[in-house]
């Protein structure tokens, strides 16, 4: 008969180095973060001394940090919510059985294998104002008659890069709603067509109930590393022009590796980390409770 102290303690003890390693990993960062937020330190990172939460009022009190809040929410709901909304019906379609399903496959899921930088240097050149594919395959078609400067106006500019985000977060969003169509049976979507059910009804009936635990998944994954996503904005216009493109990962290293900011960076740090807790924990509540009513 197995004992039922021992059982525990050896289960915990099993798990306690992985465990105490986890908790270094993130601990020993997170304490430096808090560590520097409240210190005023040089750009060459010398500590010069505490200065309580000053880090934190010259942050607030900057005009630039509500609009690179109000920036970083649009950026974030614009690219989850686009993505997994143009992955649904890409999933659909690739669930299917056709004759090259394959490499329809592989094309949808090799912009995940190269490099964020590269895609968004890439991207960079395509909307270049003078030799950029884009203006050039817009003015074949005669949609534009002169050049557009699309990386050189701020609202245009953040708009481009929003876009440029989506398309790269596709293919995760689709793999990951691939995987839960696969889950599903298709006898009852056979049994749906026996009595009756058309396409539609199928989708709304069957198809997004079931794939919801999935969408939930998609939505939380993406909205943590769209929220910290760095490549596109920085290297496409680094925050510019004036200001206009910064989210608060980009201001972050800003502050921090350009104006040596040390100090402002790491609070920033803290109130992304505080914004992303209160999300997913706010998120996952919702989604609690509503799981609670539907079974009731």
């Amino acid at each position: 008969m197995q004992n039922p102290v021992r059982g525990p303690a050896l289960a915990w003890g099993l798990i306690a180095p992985s465990l105490l390693l986890t908790l270094f990993i993130l601990a020993y960062p997170l304490s430096t973060l808090v560590f520097q937020s409240v210190h005023d330190i040089s750009r060459f990172g010398l500590l010069r001394a505490f200065n309580g939460l000053d880090n934190f009022r010259i942050v607030f009190t900057d005009p630039v940090f509500a609009h690179v809040v109000w920036r970083t929410v649009q950026w974030t709901v614009c690219v989850v919510g686009g993505a997994v909304l143009c992955a649904v019906p890409i999933a659909l379609i690739l669930q299917q059985d056709f004759y090259g399903r394959g490499v329809a496959r592989t094309i949808v899921m090799l912009p995940w294998a190269v490099s964020l930088t590269m895609t968004a240097i890439v991207w960079t050149w395509s909307f270049n104002g003078q030799y950029g594919m884009v203006n050039a395959s817009l003015a074949m078609v005669g949609i534009i008659q002169e050049p557009i400067n699309w990386l050189a106006d701020g609202q245009l500019a953040f708009w481009v890069e929003v876009g440029v985000g989506i398309l790269v977060s596709i293919p995760f969003t689709v793999t990951i709603f691939l995987g839960g169509l696969s889950s599903v049976s298709q006898d009852i979507y056979e049994a749906a067509g026996i009595e009756g059910a058309s396409r539609w009804q199928q989708f709304r009936r069957l198809t997004l109930p079931l794939l919801k635990p999935f969408i939930h998944m998609a939505i939380v994954l993406n909205v943590i590393y769209v929220f910290n996503s760095f490549p596109i904005i920085w290297i496409m216009t680094q925050g510019g022009p004036d200001n206009a493109t910064h989210i608060l990962v980009t201001w972050l290293y800003q502050l921090g590796f350009r104006l040596g900011r040390p100090g402002e960076a790491a609070a920033i740090s803290l109130v992304m980390l505080a914004l992303l807790l209160a999300f997913t924990v706010f998120y996952l509540r919702l989604q609690k409770r509503q799981s609670a009513k539907a079974a009731a």
